[in-house]
């Protein structure tokens, strides 16, 4: 398991409850630092997964970046 996959549960979990708190106590500052810590650790959630994903399959990690380049290169030279 990737260490960002980790920090970006916890860091999920802490905007959760941040977002609680402030609900409860009517904070609007708070309700939107809490989303955004949350969907920061979503974020960095989804990194883990992307580098665990290449540790796991590196060629077909390497055939699907070299696509979406060949994608890439084909619209800018349109």
């Amino acid at each position: 398991m990737d260490e960002n996959r980790i920090t970006g549960a916890a860091r999920e979990t802490a905007g959760r409850v941040e977002e609680a708190a402030g609900a409860v106590a009517g904070d609007a500052g708070q309700r939107a630092r809490g989303a955004y810590h949350q969907a920061q650790g979503q974020a960095e959630n989804a990194v883990g997964q992307l580098c665990d994903h290449v540790r796991e399959q590196p060629l077909t990690s390497l055939a699907i970046a070299a696509g979406i380049g060949y994608i890439l290169g084909r619209l800018r030279i349109l």
